[in-house]
């Protein structure tokens, strides 16, 4: 995930962290407050994951955040066209 789109989706994405990453603290959550590295760093220490896995786990929740994002987007009523009628 971009590390701009995390930070700014931060506050909304840490609830669904949470049900994810139930070992991670709400100091961490502050510590990290939507830096990608910092994140991956706190599940390598909560959870014992390599840098790699770590790096997999975060990319994945991104993954699935952003499928979420789209489809929402796509589930949106979009707007009429106005129709051009001669004056």
């Amino acid at each position: 995930m971009n590390t701009d789109v995390l930070q700014g989706k931060w506050k909304e994405l840490k609830g669904s962290l949470r049900q994810r990453w139930g070992q991670l603290t709400d100091s961490d959550y502050e510590e990290i407050a939507g830096n990608k590295d910092k994140l991956v760093g706190r599940l390598q220490q909560r959870y014992g994951y390599a840098r790699e896995q770590a790096e997999k786990e975060a990319q994945a929740k991104g993954k699935s955040e952003k499928e979420i994002a789209e489809a929402r987007q796509q589930a949106k009523p979009k707007p009429k066209a106005q129709s051009a009628t001669p004056a």
